[in-house]
Formats: structure tokens, sequence, C-alpha cells
């Protein structure tokens, strides 16, 4: 057994199966930014368009259903296939496209769970809305999020696996090529074992810090 794992677990494998962890964590970084700040941006018009721009919130919303009620992988397949680019650059706008809606339907929960008196405060201290939503509502909404948000930043790091379909160099594709010069069950459980240990460890670490942010605001 540990000769197999000697075999399996050479310098060279695990260099070239972490060189596939930095990408997946690079990617799930860029995804997780630009997805906050277009579901954020998505949320705000979905919650907030009234009059002659109810017409966007309509927009949106027909965006952000059609998105979350069909498969990431569809969305990854289909953008790799038809958008020409860096490998890297189309799979963080497939993945981007994807979460977004789902960061905006997060987002849009946290918005209307702030008072409305808020914003009646907010006017007669002198306030414009945008001044509002920046200094005082979009702050206690990311605070309110950040649970859901966590849940989803996690969601994206696994999601990653999928760009393996599309032969992109993160961490499964990169494991499935040492994989494929395995031909020992017991070897191939040890590597699955290594996989799921390396994205339990990210997920793990980034609850337990996100647990410390929120126990740090409420004695803070």
């Amino acid at each position: 057994m540990l000769e197999l794992f000697h075999k399996i677990f050479t310098q060279a494998n695990v260099l070239f199966m972490l060189k596939g962890l930095r990408m997946t964590v690079m990617i799930a970084v860029l995804a997780t930014i630009i997805s906050m700040f277009f579901g954020t941006l998505l949320a705000l018009i979905r919650t907030y368009s009234t009059g002659k721009w109810k017409w966007a919130g309509g927009v949106v919303a027909a965006y952000t259903e059609f998105f979350r009620c069909t498969p990431n992988l569809l969305w990854i397949l289909w953008i790799y296939f038809t958008v020409k680019g860096n490998k890297v650059g189309v799979s963080v706008f497939a993945i981007s496209l994807f979460t977004s809606a789902v960061m905006a339907e997060i987002f849009r929960g946290g918005l209307n769970s702030i008072p409305k008196g808020q914003f009646e405060g907010a006017q007669s201290q002198g306030f414009s809305f945008a001044q509002t939503l920046i200094y005082i509502v979009l702050p206690q909404t990311y605070k309110k999020v950040i649970p859901a948000l966590l849940s989803q930043v996690i969601t994206i790091i696994k999601d990653t696996s999928f760009l393996k379909m599309v032969d992109v160099a993160e961490f499964m594709r990169n494991c499935s090529v040492v994989l494929g010069s395995i031909y020992d069950v017991r070897g191939m459980l040890m590597l699955f074992a290594f996989e799921a240990l390396c994205y339990f460890t990210i997920c793990f670490a980034l609850s337990c810090a996100v647990r410390g942010y929120q126990k740090t605001i409420v004695t803070g």
C-alpha cells in the first residue's frame, strides 16, 4: 500500500495537481467578485425599478429565473463552444453568467429585509436615494446575506470541477490526468480521497473564516 502511495503521489504528480488547484481557486475568486458585482446590480434593478423603468425589473426577473432553472454545466459548455477567447477568461465568464443570477436572488432577499423606514430616515437627513443605498442599505444587506453568500461561494468552488469537461487545467482535470496512469482500484480511491480532502480543506477554512467574522461583528 505504501509503495502504491509513493508511486501515485510523486513530487511531479503532486505539483501538477496543486497547479490545477491554484487555477481552481483563481477562477473561483474571479467568478465570485464578478458575480457579486452584477448580482448586486441586478438585485437593485429588480427591487427598485418603478414607473417607466419597471420593464427593467421584468427583464432582470426573466434573466434570473431562466439561469437559476437551468444547469451550470449547460452554460459552461454553451459559452465554451460559442465564445472565442482565452480558456480561463471564457470559463470565468460562463460561471459568472450563471452565478450572477443566483447572487441576484440572494441580495434581493437581503434588500427586501431592510425596513422601508431606513429610506425615510435617510431622506430626512438629506441623503439622496443613491447615497442611502451606498451608505445605509447595502452595508446592512451584505451583513444579512453572509451565510447564503458563503454557501454560494462554496458552490462556485465545487462547480469549477465542471470545467474539466472543456479541458481547462483546473484541479479535477489535472487529477484526472494523473488518474489515467493508475490501474489499481486502491490507487484510484487514494486519489479520490486526496481530491475530496483538498476541496474540504478550502471550503471548511472559508466557512470557519466567515463564522469568525460574524462573531467579530456580533461581539463588536
